[in-house]
């Protein structure tokens, strides 16, 4: 049993993600009051529902970085649309998760018919929503978020956030999918050998857009929540997002080649990402330090992944 624990991709990440913990609360004592971990959370929630798309795509082999530039053009519409008013929300949400799933389906479709590199495709696509952003804004964003998004970006029942509550139950759901439907079986066998599963007779097309769909409404709901989080909207909403989430998965222990990880490993991933920027923010060190440290973390992580799984 102990062995069988050990060898689990998310054992490491969990046992990394505590000693992080406790080395933070000596650091800076009260880093792990509730109120300041509800913060964090908060924080990582955002990345963490993103990251669930980035997780099902990097365990096909591929990836999308096409999220940034979703979530960008998500934020500004939906800034746009609710402009205050929680009338707003319906309309906002229905164009945001319309725009996500329309980037994830050509991502997926283009990825498989025109056998196009994952990179260069949503890095092509990201390219042309951020067009197609400076056009929809001019350039000026406009609007702001409506009060009940503001309730569910910021708010809390009691001590816990209702963002956390949102990421939980998301989280909960794509586990279920990936270790207990053939669907994710089909990820799985995908990553791992994508021949062997087409002479299965598995859907590789249906699976591979199905991803990439998943992928983008992830984007495009947290565009629209993201507003909530910042108020207003921006031409660089989620420009963090990409290399943030590419970085939670990996340190999630999701290997980028495919078929090894799983979410349950990006939930403490993304945490650790979280809590490295806070408490390197919290002992001063400026941006370009955080950025190094982050960078730094990735590699050691991803050779210590690579050396084990070995």
């Amino acid at each position: 049993m102990k062995k069988k624990l050990t060898q689990n991709p998310a054992f490491f990440v969990y046992l990394i993600l505590a000693i992080l913990l406790a080395a933070s609360e000596v650091i800076s004592p009260g880093f792990l009051a509730i109120g300041h971990m509800g913060n964090v959370l908060i924080k990582a929630s955002f990345v963490g529902i993103v990251a669930v798309g980035q997780t099902l795509v990097m365990l096909t082999g591929g990836i999308d970085l096409s999220i940034a530039s979703t979530i960008t053009l998500t934020n500004l519409v939906a800034a746009q649309m609710m402009n205050g008013s929680n009338a707003g929300i319906v309309p906002a949400a229905l164009c945001c998760i319309l725009i996500g799933l329309a980037v994830g389906f050509v991502n997926g479709a283009c990825l498989y018919y025109l056998r196009i590199p994952p990179m260069i495709m949503t890095l092509a696509t990201g390219t042309m929503l951020s067009g197609i952003g400076l056009i929809y804004s001019k350039g000026a964003p406009k609007g702001y978020t409506a009060p009940l998004i503001k309730q569910i970006a910021t708010g809390r029942i009691g001590m816990l956030p209702i963002m956390v509550l949102v990421w939980a139950l998301i989280a909960v759901v794509i586990i279920l999918l990936t270790h207990r439907s053939t669907f994710g079986r089909k990820i799985y066998l995908m990553g791992s050998n994508s021949r062997a599963a087409k002479y299965s007779g598995i859907s590789t097309a249906r699976v591979t857009i199905l991803v990439y769909a998943l992928s983008g409404l992830m984007a495009g709901v947290v565009g629209m929540l993201y507003v909530g989080y910042t108020n207003t909207s921006y031409l660089t909403a989620g420009d963090t997002f990409m290399m943030g989430t590419v970085s939670a998965v990996v340190v999630g222990g999701t290997s980028t080649l495919g078929g090894y990880g799983g979410y349950i490993g990006t939930i403490a991933g993304t945490i650790i990402m979280t809590v490295i920027g806070s408490i390197l923010t919290v002992v001063n060190i400026g941006e370009a330090g955080r950025k190094m440290v982050e960078g730094a973390l990735v590699i050691a992580l991803v050779y210590f992944y690579a050396r084990r799984k070995k």
